[in-house]
């Protein structure tokens, strides 16, 4: 059993499989259809905001006017002049702030864009696809409207094989025990890595018993020097505090979670500030783990639910199943206590796409959990402006000033006062454009499936032809969708399971050239694609199976929206019909409530595969 959570790397697979079904070729399908907003025009990247209070990143200026040109900030100013003939928006009672860099996430699938309906109008990515690196850059320096937030992204991490960043499906290169660190560092500089972090965890922080492999001492020096070398940053995930110790006296530039081993020593304290280096806490992902329910309340902020998607909603309640650590929590609110008065940098990161958080909702939950560490409402928000932008040198972001990208978030109230308040979200601005924030229907929560039929047979295969008793039926999917290379066939064959005239079989090729990848056939319960069905009565998906002896997957799709993230469990393919119950309980996170397709697939390791499915049962 798996349930891919930390990078969301599945969520890329979930959106890819609904839209490649019911959207290939439409547009519409990769564009945000929403409403505009009651107080800006989306029309032009020119305009105007008089009176208004203004957070520009570092102080607050009482009442000034903003002038913006072509998506740029021209003026800011108490009484700066207004050209005539300007669209102009009357900001009193509220305030202007820069766009939110999240300092920390895992941005896949809709993330851009749910981060971005939320005034996160940059994050940084700490694990991606490096494939995607040229494109981010283009957009990311385009004054373009767009949908979606700018991401830079670390591409592929300095991990040891079989280690953490190992586990989710990637296909991720990896240094050995004895490899080049400066060589591995150099090749993800060419790649376009906008920083390079490094993974230093065997687990020992977490668990007695479970470790993983890790980069060694050595290596953890030599890639940070390598980094500095090709004029790249260097972020280290550590959970323990001896590592980030060695982390910060090989010279790292900063720490991409706080530890949770024990709250911060004065000589760690006082060794990140001889080191000027700084930390992005992820206090949100910790909140999950402790268990607080830091997610559920966001998630029932009335400021913020009419904008959460069912991917959002659902990610925010979701838990990580494991005993609940209230301890990590309390240790990283008071290490960030003592790191801020030392003068260390704190940086405003989320670890968005983890259970527990979601992308632009949980940003504003990071600032309250800052202010309760002992940031002033101030300094958090520049936690989540201009420190960012200043510590990872993204030159016209972060600030409210002439010349900056009009990046801009307008909320009611004064979150200078009350942090709370930047979840008022009034007006965000991308480029210079309003954005369009309000849900289209697709990606609203499901508040119920239709009724499941009564049979629980959904297919026999003794047909003509391959058919589903419900539903739309079967189709077949790959990673070719993603760019991917794999392949896929499948027919009816004579010969099923228990005597049957007949079974389905999946046969196909798995290749490299994807970070996900996958092979296999994929069924729709529902008339429609990803439409959800009340399979709640159900308890097992039953089905027969048999095949060349490899491990393959049952992939379960449910949740309150079409990108909700799938789980799975494995089975084995063998050489004589087998029947297989997996208990829909045991597919971690599923909601049978909302079951919206299941799917069997191959996935690593590349090569070869066929097996052979029949009677397949929802009981």
């Amino acid at each position: 059993m798996k349930r891919w959570s930390e990078v969301t790397a599945i969520a890329a697979l979930v959106v890819t499989l609904a839209t490649a079904v019911m959207a290939q070729g439409d547009p519409a399908a990769a564009r945000n259809t929403n409403a505009a907003s009651p107080s800006a025009s989306t029309d032009s990247n020119s305009f105007a905001i008089r009176n208004v209070r203004v957070f520009d990143g570092e102080r607050v200026v009482a009442r000034a006017n903003v002038v913006v040109r072509d998506g740029r900030i021209v003026a800011v100013g108490n009484g700066a002049p207004i050209p005539a003939g300007i669209a102009t928006l009357d900001g009193s009672g509220k305030t202007l702030l820069p766009g939110f860099i999240d300092a920390h996430t895992h941005s896949w699938g809709s993330a851009q864009g749910d981060a971005l309906r939320f005034g996160v109008t940059a994050e940084l990515d700490m694990l991606g696809d490096w494939n995607r690196l040229p494109a981010l850059k283009q957009q990311r320096e385009s004054l373009a409207r767009t949908a979606q937030a700018d991401l830079w992204s670390a591409g592929a991490a300095v991990t040891a094989p079989g280690g953490h960043g190992t586990q989710y499906g990637m296909n991720v290169p990896t240094l050995a025990a004895d490899g080049d660190a400066q060589a591995f560092v150099i090749a993800r500089a060419k790649e376009g890595s906008d920083y390079i972090k490094l993974i230093v965890e065997d687990m020992s922080g977490h668990s007695a018993t479970r470790r993983w492999p890790t980069i060694t001492a050595a290596q953890v020096s030599e890639a940070i020097a390598a980094a500095h070398r090709a004029d790249k940053r260097a972020v280290v995930h550590v959970s323990r505090q001896q590592d980030a110790m060695q982390a910060a006296n090989a010279g790292a530039d900063g720490l991409a979670h706080i530890f949770v081993d024990a709250a911060a020593s004065d000589a760690f304290v006082q060794a990140a500030r001889r080191h000027d280096m700084f930390v992005v806490p992820t206090l949100s992902v910790l909140a999950g783990m402790a268990g607080t329910g830091e997610g559920a309340r966001l998630a029932s902020d009335a400021r913020l639910q009419a904008q959460l998607s069912g991917d959002q909603l659902g990610s925010l309640t979701a838990s990580f199943g494991a005993q609940p650590r209230p301890q990590y929590l309390e240790r990283a609110l008071q290490s960030v206590r003592m790191l801020h008065a030392a003068g260390v940098t704190v940086l405003a990161g989320t670890d968005a796409g983890n259970p527990g958080t979601a992308h632009g909702a949980s940003l504003h939950g990071e600032l309250a959990l800052l202010v309760r560490a002992g940031l002033t409402p101030t300094q958090a928000l520049a936690a989540a402006t201009s420190a960012p932008a200043k510590r990872f040198g993204l030159a016209d972001r972060g600030r409210i000033a002439v010349g900056q990208r009009a990046d801009l978030l307008l909320v009611d109230g004064d979150p200078t006062r009350d942090i709370t308040a930047t979840r008022a979200i009034d007006t965000v601005w991308k480029n210079g454009y309003a954005i369009e924030r309000v849900l289209q229907d697709s990606a609203k929560p499901a508040t119920a499936g239709s009724a499941a039929p009564t049979d629980t047979l959904v297919s026999d295969f003794d047909g003509a032809s391959i058919d589903a008793r419900i539903g739309l039926g079967w189709q077949p999917t790959t990673d070719q969708m993603m760019g991917g290379a794999s392949t896929v066939s499948h027919a009816l064959v004579a010969g099923g399971a228990a005597g049957s005239s007949g079974a389905l079989e999946i046969s196909g090729e798995i290749k490299p050239g994807s970070m996900f990848p996958w092979s296999g056939m994929m069924f729709f319960p529902a008339a429609k694609p990803m439409q959800p069905v009340d399979f709640s009565r159900r308890k097992a998906l039953v089905f027969w199976v048999r095949g060349d002896g490899r491990e393959y997957n049952a992939m379960v799709f449910s949740g309150p929206s079409e990108q909700s993230m799938p789980s799975m469990q494995a089975f084995t393919a063998g050489s004589e019909w087998k029947e297989v119950r997996l208990r829909l309980d045991g597919f971690d996170g599923a909601d049978p409530a909302l079951l919206r397709a299941v799917a069997f697939t191959a996935g690593q390791p590349a090569g070869a595969f066929r097996f052979r499915i029949d009677r397949v049962e929802l009981r």
